[in-house]
Formats: structure tokens, C-alpha cells, sequence
């Protein structure tokens, strides 16, 4: 990826799949991880808005991330949850349409964004899909025969200290 890479991340999707694996993300060396392998420029992280987080937003602004917030709704469990995968689909698609868009990195696991991987490879825009592990990784983007990445294998580098 060069200068003009975006990297659209479904925080949610990450923090699960990544501790799912055992281990905790240190977002600073995300950041400069992406930076370095991808050539990401833009990071954006796609998320449900909890006030009492307000610390931790302040902290990923603070290293890079732009962050966009969702509306988060509660189960009957009390489960919070922030419905980010349309934002995100849409996101992308008006980058493109807007033409701010030349390679993207999409940090997520989920069959959900199987349609957007593929508009862009009918379009002509590289695309490389970061999973945080295997074991999550849907069977509709594996298809798709894009670069994947797994997390997994960067935990060394990537991991809380």
C-alpha cells in the first residue's frame, strides 16, 4: 500500500477476535504496524460509543486512530453492542465514490463485508483483509482471494506488554 491507504477497522470484531486468541492488543504498535506493512496513512476505527470509555477514545485519537461512533443499544442480557458493519460498508463505498479511496485494509473477520471486498475488486482497488485470527475468519472473504493477514502471527510485535 502507499501513501493514499486506508485502513477501515471493526473494533469490536478485533478486540474480540484478538482476545478470543489469548492475548491483548497494543494499539500504538497496531498503528505503526500498519503504517509500516501496509502503508496505511488513515486508520479509522468504526465503534459503538460508551460514555465511560471517553479515556480510551481520547487515548486512540491521541496515537492516530480516527474514530467514527455508533449509536450502541443494550440487550435483555445486558450486552452492549454498536451495530458497525453498514457504517462501515459505507464508509468505504463513499470513499470511493468521492474518489479518496486508492487501497484499503480491512481489519475484520466477518462475512458481513464480503459485498464490499468485492465492489472493490470489480473496481479496481486493492484490498488486503487483516483478521485477528483464523478461527474467526469467515468463509465468504476467504473466497474472495484477496491478500489476507492473520494477527496471530504478529503477536510478538503487536501484543500488550
Amino acid at each position: 500500500m502507499n501513501k493514499n491507504g486506508t485502513a477501515y477497522i471493526d473494533a469490536s470484531n478485533l478486540k474480540f477476535g484478538v482476545s478470543q486468541s489469548g492475548w491483548k492488543l497494543d494499539y500504538k504498535s497496531f498503528m505503526s504496524w500498519m503504517r509500516d506493512k501496509f502503508g496505511v496513512r488513515k486508520a479509522i476505527l468504526f465503534m459503538g460509543l460508551i460514555p465511560e470509555n471517553f479515556e480510551l477514545y481520547n487515548y486512540l485519537q491521541s496515537i492516530g486512530y480516527d474514530i467514527c461512533f455508533r449509536p450502541t443499544i443494550t440487550n435483555k442480557e445486558g450486552k452492549t453492542k454498536g451495530n458497525v458493519d453498514g457504517e462501515l460498508i459505507l464508509a468505504i463505498a463513499k470513499d470511493f465514490y468521492e474518489k479518496r479511496l486508492e487501497k484499503a485494509l480491512l481489519v475484520a473477520g466477518d462475512g458481513d463485508y464480503h459485498c464490499i471486498v468485492e465492489f472493490l475488486k470489480e473496481k479496481n482497488i486493492p484490498i488486503t483483509i487483516v483478521s485477528p485470527n483464523n478461527k474467526y475468519l469467515s468463509l465468504l472473504l476467504k473466497r474472495t482471494n484477496v491478500p489476507i493477514v492473520i494477527l496471530d502471527g504478529f503477536i510478538d510485535k503487536l501484543r500488550l506488554k
